[in-house]
Formats: C-alpha cells, structure tokens, sequence
C-alpha cells in the first residue's frame, strides 16, 4: 500500500521523537492518541467550487464525495466505500436520511429532523457508518491472517450520557470478532435510553451502569486507552464522538441541509446553523463543513444548565466550576445564575448534562494552529504544529489540575468570528415544547420537540431576536433525537394539553421494550481502573469462549 496522502495528527502532537502522522484506519482503530490528544485532519480542502455540482446529489452521494476528502483510495477504494456508506443509511426511514421541515416560515426557520435512524437519536448518523468501518477494517485483516493464527479482535468501549450508547450497539450488535462494552451514568439517562441498550441480546453487547456521572463514565474509557496493561490485553476502539470518523459521518448533514433548502427556496445562498451542544461534535462537523467551503454564516451554540461553553464564548476561560455571576445574563431568567455551581446539573437535556466537552480541544488546536501560523508566517509547517500541539496540552493540564483555563484573546477572538451561544434553562426548555407545540413559538402548530431539540429552537428564535437574517439567508436548528426518547420532558411540558396524547408520538419500536429482559452490570462508586479493567477482561474471554465453543 502506498503512503497515504489523507493524514492525520494529535492535537497534543509536541514531541519530534514520537509518531507525527496516522493513516485513517489507524485513526479509526485507535479512537484516541497515546498521547491523551484527538486525531484531526491535517489539512482541510476548500471545496466550494464544487458545491454546484453536489446540489443534486442524495445524502449518500455527498457522503461519499465528503469522505474521499478524508480517506485516501489507497486504504478505501471508491467502490468499497460507496458500498460502506450505502449499508450505512439503508436501515433509515426517511428517503432523505435526515429531512429538513419549516417551523416558521415568517422567521425563516428550518428544523433538520436527525432522528430517523435505527434508534431515533442523531448519533445513527455516524454510528452506523462507524459500525461498518470496524467490520471492514477488521473482515480485511483477518483474511489476511495465516491459519491457525488467533482473530484480530476489537474491544469497542464508549460512554454515553443516553443516545450514543444505544446507537453504538445497533451499529455493531452481531458483528463478529467485535466487543462492545458502554458505560452509561446509573439513573441518569431517560428510562427508554436505557432499555434500547439493556434490552439487546446480542452476546457481543455490554452494558455498564456506573454510580456516577457522564464525566465519570468518560473518564474510565479515557483511563482505559491510556493504560499500558489494558492495551496489552485488548486491542481497543472508541465509539465517542472522540472517534474522528464519527464527526466525519456527521458533515454530511450540513451540506445536505443547505441543498435541501436551495431546492425548496432557490433564494438560499448562506445558512446560520443551531446546535444543542453537549460533548461539541454535532457543531465541530459544522465547523469542519464551513472549513470546505458550505456558506455557514454562524453556528450557534445552544447550551442547557450544564454551560462550560456558552461561558467559554462570554469569557475566554474554560472552567468547570466557575463563581457564580453578579448579574444574571441578558437574556437569562435570575434563576440562570444558580446554575453556576460544581459539578455536573441534572436537566431535562439530560444528553446534554456534561461538564467537559472533549470534542472542544479539536476547534482549540484548529484556531491556535491558525494563530501560530499568523503569528509566525516563515515557520514551518511542522514547527506550528507542535507549537499548537505544546499549547493544548498545557490548557488541558491545567484543567486537569486546577480545573480550568484561559485562553489567548486573539485565539478567542478568533472563535467568536463563526460561534455564538445561548443558554438554556429547564424552564425555557418546557415553554419552547408547549409553545412550539401551541404555534406560538413557531407557525408549525402541533409539532412536538424533544428537550434538546427544543433548546436549539429556543436559542434560534433568540439568534433571530438578537441578529436577525440577512437577503439569501435563513437559519436551520438541529433536532437531534425523537420526542418519544424523553417521555417525562415532553408530558410535564405538554401535561395540560387537551389534544396531547404520549401514544400519538410513540414509535411501534418503543412498545414492549420494559416487557424484554434485561442484561446489565452494575458498577458501583469507587471501582478501580484495574477492577473495570478486569471485568472487562472476564466478559472478552466468556464471550470468546462460548463463540469458540458453538
């Protein structure tokens, strides 16, 4: 094979000595670097000058043509990666994989609906395609191993504050020579999250309810691909939106978004995109699709209580627990300044309840890499790559250590040119389902928002307040899971509606799941890494064994 010209490095690349390029697969496979960092491209392409010819193109035929940017044909040749990504949105229910729907025609709001996928949740969306990637990945290995040679195996690890998990385990239940183990926060994810994932059968699947938050659920699969033993013993994979081919599966959107509003409205020439945000990849894809070259006037950052980012935005310090303000925000109702307390927020967003959002360090690295570039236009490529690689990897041991960072201005200048962002409290959240479901938030009267759904389309009718849209310009909000998924936000919101009923909005795919048994582990507080290590170990072998032994 040759040497791949699609290449890939770690944002905390600083050290001469160590590996500087990975190839896709290797980015795949590994999931997160050795050195702590997440893989990025190296290099960006400018590809507006092709967006005329793409305009027509189904949302498969733009994720190929977005993917062969990023994946060299020496490692994945056109044919098989058409074929990839065409497994990869079949099991979708809409003919346009993620549809966009008008809220409010007088306010130009669009709703990119992210949720017909096989678990309803907007992580389908790469999940599937990363699936696959494994299975390629892993059948091409082991056809080329000898006989009587043991198996390449992946031990696929996530967390997930509810969708990804779910998500991760459809896309890979039954794949062969595939393990996957998810970590989800005991009590904190919605009880229909839950069952998707406890409800499966399939041998392959694990499931691990931890005493704990998200962050912590996080933690451990960090602390798992940094230790030397665990690596040793199992070849890991990550399902996180820290996997780089999960933010690439998601650009896809944006620019199938903005297509499908030139076809309906010829007059579309730029878009403003809304994203509820928690771990920061669904809005890093629409970085990375202004990056190419998509007209993407703003992206809009819409946070619940749980606020590192919106706080970030109106400071420059990235801080998990930050002193309480004096005054409450513009915008923000006075109880917005309780929310400024240690730790992580219960909500009615709950995927959205995280207090580090990992996929962050990759848009750091991107502006501070810029900033060194600007700041020494005749260094060499490389030497501002290790000197944006030095730089995130002080911030981010200075998080770890003192539990935030301030960031340069000119870097923070520079991230306030393309975002801005809300937040959005529980209250607001349950006025946007009802309002919107009334028609007084929106003209699309009877439509029914899921939680964080529904703080997108709240911080978009503020976005509109606060800067309203230019000539050629309309805005799209994100919706990135079915209202069905959060059946106690949606009932408190929509209680005292005579014409509501929760049946009208429940799949057939949800009826039944609390009947099915249910297969967890439970992880209590204060486990060790080396006890998490080994009971993962034990579940490998046991599954192994009884494969083996059919």
């Amino acid at each position: 094979m040759t040497e791949p010209s699609a290449k890939y490095s770690s944002t905390r690349y600083s050290d001469p000595s160590l590996k500087e390029f990975f190839t896709f697969e290797e980015v795949v496979l590994k999931g997160l670097a050795s050195d702590g960092g997440l893989f990025h491209p190296h290099s960006i392409p400018n590809i507006r000058d092709q967006l005329p010819e793409w305009k027509d193109l189904s949302f498969q035929g733009l994720a190929f043509n977005i993917m062969r940017h990023f994946i060299d044909p020496s490692e994945i040749s056109d044919a098989e990666l058409r074929g990839l990504v065409d497994r990869s949105y079949e099991p979708f229910r809409s003919p346009a994989v993620t549809p966009v729907v008008p809220l409010s025609k007088s306010a130009n709001l669009h709703l990119l609906e992210l949720f017909h996928g096989p678990t309803f949740a907007f992580k389908d969306v790469a999940l599937q395609c990363l699936g696959n990637l494994f299975s390629f990945f892993l059948v091409r290995k082991n056809k080329a191993i000898p006989a009587n040679t043991p198996r390449h195996h992946l031990t696929v690890i996530g967390a997930t504050s509810g969708d990804t998990g779910s998500a991760a385990i459809y896309g890979l239940r039954g794949k062969p020579d595939v393990s996957i183990f998810i970590m989800f926060p005991h009590g904190k994810v919605s009880p229909v999250q839950e069952l998707q994932m406890t409800t499966v059968p399939d041998p392959n699947v694990h499931c691990l309810s931890v005493t704990g938050t998200f962050d912590d659920c996080q933690d451990y699969v960090k602390a798992l691909f940094s230790d030397p033993e665990t690596n040793k013993i199992h070849h890991l994979a990550a399902v996180n939106s820290i996997n780089w081919a999960r933010i690439l599966a998601q650009i896809t959107y944006y620019f199938s978004a903005f297509f499908q509003l030139q076809r309906q409205q010829s007059s579309v020439k730029k878009v403003r995109f809304v994203v509820p945000t928690g771990n920061f990849g669904d809005i890093l894809a629409g970085y990375y699709a202004s990056r190419l070259g998509l007209p993407v006037t703003k992206l809009v950052i819409a946070t619940n209580e749980n606020d590192i980012l919106h706080r970030f935005w109106e400071t420059g310090r990235y801080s998990k627990s930050p002193k309480p303000p004096q005054e409450p925000h513009e915008g923000i109702p006075s109880d917005g300044a309780k929310a400024h307390e240690e730790g992580v927020k219960e909500t009615f967003s709950p995927a959205m309840d995280i207090l580090v959002s990992s996929n962050f360090e990759r848009l750091l690295w991107h502006l501070t890499f810029e900033h060194e570039c600007e700041l020494n236009p005749h260094m060499k490529t490389e030497a501002s790559v290790q000197a944006a690689g030095r730089k995130i990897n002080e911030w981010f041991a200075q998080l770890k250590t003192t539990g935030s960072f301030t960031v340069d201005g000119e870097i923070w200048n520079k991230a306030r040119e393309l975002f801005t962002s809300y937040r959005v409290s529980n209250a607001q959240t349950l006025e946007t389902i009802r309002g919107s479901y009334r028609g007084e938030a929106i003209e699309e009267k009877g439509y029914v928002l899921d939680p964080h759904s529904a703080i997108g389309v709240h911080a978009a009718l503020e976005e509109i307040k606060q800067d309203p849209l230019q000539e050629g310009e309309t805005i799209v909000s994100l919706a990135t899971a079915h209202p069905a998924k959060f059946a106690g936000a949606v009932e408190m919101a929509l209680k005292d509606e005579a014409d509501f009923k929760f049946e009208s909005v429940l799949p057939e795919e949800f009826k039944g799941l609390d009947g099915l048994e249910k297969r967890l582990v439970r992880v209590e507080e204060g486990k060790g890494l080396a006890e998490i290590r080994d009971l993962i170990t034990k579940e490998v072998e046991k599954e192994k064994a009884e494969r083996n032994g059919a």
